[in-house]
């Protein structure tokens, strides 16, 4: 039997996302972020939901654009302290030993050291409550040779991103190969014969 919890954010995991904009002063600053993911396939977008009070919200609003650098694993420890700062108080890159990239299709800065990146160029806003969400339009998506795939894409194993426990505010990686979409879903219906 189901036990209830209440409505609460609980869908597990999400993404940890740093957030790339520039300030009304042209600083890059990049924020943490979990709520996000793909909202749309064409044209290719992706949402990510932040608080009104952050100082990144108002940069996306100013500057159309925005970037989403995708932190590995052997990043948690600065990915958690750029989400527990604010931009207004400091340079968050220099204080991880980071490099800030302008990006050459969005007015938005993104972290040079991280394995994936992916550049939003502003569709909507959407006031939700507490967060609102901003759905970007992906302009291109930059990835280390290092973690190219045998397909030419980014291998989510060599990339090693960090998920979200919203239950209980921590940080995990990502797990092993359960089996092919479209693929490993034909079982069930083979199984039903036998």
């Amino acid at each position: 039997m189901k036990q209830s919890v209440g409505a609460k954010t609980l869908a597990t995991p999400t993404p940890v996302w740093l957030v790339g904009t520039y300030d009304e002063g042209g600083v890059p600053n990049i924020m943490t972020a979990a709520w996000g993911g793909i909202c749309c396939s064409q044209p290719p977008c992706l949402a990510v939901s932040l608080r009104r009070a952050t100082y990144s919200y108002a940069a996306i609003e100013a500057r159309r654009a925005f970037t989403i650098s995708i932190p590995a694993r052997t990043q948690a420890a600065q990915t958690d302290y750029v989400g527990t700062v604010s931009g207004r108080n400091g340079n968050k890159f220099a204080d991880c030993d980071w490099t800030a990239v302008g990006s050459d299709l969005v007015d938005a800065p993104y972290v040079d050291e991280v394995p994936l990146v992916v550049e939003c160029r502003l569709l909507h806003i959407h006031d939700l409550g507490l967060h609102t969400q901003f759905v970007g339009e992906i302009v291109d998506v930059k990835a280390d040779e290092a973690v190219i795939g045998a397909k030419g894409y980014p291998d989510i194993t060599k990339v090693s991103p960090m998920i979200w426990d919203t239950a209980h505010r921590g940080y995990y990686s990502v797990g092993e190969f359960l089996g092919s979409a479209w693929e490993i879903g034909k079982t069930v219906a083979t199984e039903r014969i036998k």
